[in-house]
């Protein structure tokens, strides 16, 4: 999973067209104030929150989100906006956002049809505090700008949920052109259910050819990435299984990193290391019991265990037998 997002130099643009001095901004998130000089302009999920929070606090306007959300220019759009204008509906557009949104962040969008409405809803994967009402209202209104270009129409959401109270609530109704509710169980906009199969004017499917091949390489590469390093930690694991259980520190300091570093680079794999070790000695019991005449207290002392009790109890955890019985049946006894 990536770890970090990417921003769009134009939000610096959009900032000062806005009124709002960037470096006044950026000052008060903390963060460093050539930022948007940069090549790649690369933060945590605290240092977006953070950014987004001094924004707020800058600009002094309670609807920044919303004017900062909305775009009638489609060639200062992210590239990931105009391949979600090509597609052929509202519907699939969202889609293809919430598919490729994980290119350039650790944060999900989550569309879902309940009964005759349908919702979408943003979860930042690595957060650890509430997310900026500015950066909630923000993504809100950047959908609908997608519904409204695409569309070509003035199409309104059936209502949007906030679980924070909003002070602003009138100015958010006019916004959208719907009810705004506050105190709600989840963050959402929601519309209709027949509004996913509104047709895009912007459609463009030659467009789209060519965006989306270069987005799917992407997603491919990044898993690639990260089932690679897996693999690599796993082979570690495997050969240090030598009369000894490896520990995540030994294991850390043969791929010259810290132990807290493999760790987070594990989760953000969907992996843990106690996983991969249980992994690794399955793998080499299997490969033991099928390929060798070892006793089961000879492969229970490879794979690191203190007995052959222990083995047998994982290995019966593992395979739903004890491992008698499984080499009995795979004839290798």
């Amino acid at each position: 999973m990536v770890k970090h997002f990417r921003i769009a130099s134009m939000m610096a643009v959009r900032l000062e067209e806005a009124g709002i001095p960037v470096a006044a901004v950026l000052r008060k998130a903390g963060l460093p104030g050539d930022l948007f000089q940069r090549t790649r302009v690369i933060v945590s999920t605290e240092e977006l929150f953070a950014l987004w929070g001094a924004v707020a606090v800058v600009s002094l306007d309670p609807c920044i989100g919303l004017r900062l959300g909305v775009e009638t220019r489609i060639e200062r759009l992210h590239p990931i906006g105009i391949a979600a204008l090509s597609t052929e509906n509202f519907g699939a557009a969202v889609a293809n956002m919430a598919k490729y949104k994980r290119l350039c962040a650790p944060e999900e969008i989550v569309h879902e049809v309940e009964g005759e409405e349908w919702s979408v809803r943003f979860h930042w994967t690595l957060a650890v505090e509430a997310v900026p009402a500015v950066l909630m209202e923000h993504c809100f209104a950047w959908v609908h700008t997608i519904a409204q270009m695409g569309t070509g129409t003035k199409i309104s959401p059936v209502r949007v949920e906030f679980v924070a109270p909003r002070e602003h609530v009138s100015q958010l109704e006019q916004h959208f052109g719907c009810p705004i509710v506050c105190g709600a169980t989840r963050n959402a906009i929601v519309f209709r259910r027949e509004d996913a199969a509104l047709p895009f004017v912007t459609k463009n499917a030659e467009l789209l050819e060519m965006l989306l091949p270069q987005f799917d390489t992407d997603l491919k590469a990044q898993k690639d990435a990260e089932d690679g390093f897996v693999e690599l930690v796993r082979g570690v694991i495997q050969q240090r299984l030598t009369g000894q259980r490896p520990s995540i520190e030994e294991v850390s300091r043969e791929l010259h990193m810290s132990s807290r570093t493999l760790q987070r680079r594990l989760q953000e794999s969907g992996m843990s290391f106690q996983k991969l070790l249980d992994l690794a000695r399955r793998q080499m019991a299997r490969h033991y019991l099928r390929n060798s005449v070892l006793e089961l207290t000879e492969t229970a002392y490879l794979l690191g265990y203190e007995d052959s009790n222990s083995f047998s109890r994982a290995f019966r955890g593992w395979e739903g037998m004890p491992p008698t019985a499984w080499r009995e049946m795979n004839g290798c006894l």
